[in-house]
């Protein structure tokens, strides 16, 4: 699967990385640790990067309906 994407055009690990920056100006770090199964201090280094502000996941969930 790696090599026919590779074939297309897209690079797997720029598009990791892009999908674990917007996973990190989303989710609070220890979220994204848990989920992503990663220590939280490397969860904490990407939000960090990504300038992620966690109050507006916060906010979302606190308007969810039960």
């Amino acid at each position: 699967m790696g090599e026919r994407l590779r074939k297309l055009g897209i690079r797997l690990a720029e598009t990791r990385s892009t999908a674990l920056f917007q996973l990190a100006t989303e989710l609070p770090a220890a979220v994204l640790a848990r989920t992503l199964g990663i220590d939280i201090t490397v969860a904490v280094k990407w939000q960090r990067a990504a300038a992620g502000d966690w109050r507006a996941y916060a906010a979302e969930i606190s308007r969810r309906t039960k």
